[in-house]
């Protein structure tokens, strides 16, 4: 199983449940009545539709049927859709130290076309260093064992081939000067850190922009968030929320055009990538 092959899998998987969707929302079924039809929760109907959980044959052709989909050609196209959305993920050999609720996240980054983020707290996690990641994964598992430790910094770095891959997605970053300033680890540590982002911001797909103290309040107000892009024109861009205990992932156009807003206000008023660079260039001079 390659990683392209697990993260489509992924793809599918949430492109299938927002079918679904549709296909209940346009027949005007609850999300109750369709678990009822398939002998399960309200919530499981939720789950499956935002692409969270794997998929029963039968589930699917018996949501099918209640949603008077009866052309065979249709049905056997989403059954298999269905099959292909069950394919493991490289990551479930991590499975020991990854949320549940992250492993979907991972699954996405590894199949979208285009990732923005805005980071306030720490450097994002596709650009740290070993010695940085070690630092943050500590500090925020308190009590955590040097094997479960390292076990979350190996994943990490597993991820962060993605930017150097074959198909690598175009990465636009907005680091808050925060981020910068907070140390995580000691003195070489954070040299390391900085030193990092400007030799990684020249690559052609990596775009990093730092947001200054100087520019005063700005459009990242709300906090930390990613906006996934996906080469599929069916599959909607999705945007990751992450809180303490679970995540956000919400693909509804609304919300997602408000994200959109507040990405593009902050392209626009952070300084531009060379600008960004010389302020990380000045920054690694104070640390």
């Amino acid at each position: 199983m390659t990683a392209g092959e697990s993260s489509g899998s992924v793809v599918r998987r949430i492109l299938l449940g927002s079918q679904l969707r549709r296909l209940r929302e346009s027949r005007g079924i609850t999300r109750e009545a369709a678990g009822y039809s398939i002998r399960a929760s309200e919530s499981k109907i939720s789950r499956m539709e935002l692409g969270r959980v794997s998929f029963k044959s039968r589930d699917i052709e018996d949501l099918l049927t209640l949603y008077g989909v009866t052309d065979e050609a249709e049905r056997g196209a989403l059954l298999s859709l269905a099959k292909e959305a069950n394919l493991t993920g490289w990551w479930h050999s991590y499975s020991d130290v990854l949320p549940g609720w992250f492993q979907t996240y991972i699954g996405l980054e590894g199949a979208a076309s285009l990732i923005r983020v805005y980071e306030v707290q720490f450097v994002n996690g596709l650009l740290q260093t070993e010695a940085y990641a070690h630092a943050v994964v500590a500090r925020g598992m308190k009590g955590a064992s040097e094997a479960e430790i390292e076990r979350r910094v190996a994943l990490r770095l597993e991820r962060q081939k993605l930017l150097a891959s074959e198909h690598a997605p175009r990465f636009h970053c907005v680091l808050d000067e925060a981020a910068l300033r907070r140390p995580y680890g000691d003195r070489e540590v954070m040299r390391g850190q900085i030193q990092h982002l400007i030799e990684i911001s020249e690559r052609p797909n990596v775009t990093l922009q730092v947001m200054p103290f100087s520019f005063g309040g700005h459009a990242g107000e709300s906090g930390a968030f990613t906006m996934l892009s996906f080469p599929e024109s069916d599959l909607s861009d999705v945007v990751y929320v992450e809180q303490l205990t679970g995540a956000l992932y919400l693909d509804k156009a609304e919300e997602v055009a408000q994200y959109e807003r507040v990405a593009a206000q902050l392209h626009k008023d952070s300084p531009d990538p060379a600008d960004s660079r010389d302020l990380l260039r000045g920054l690694l001079q104070l640390t």
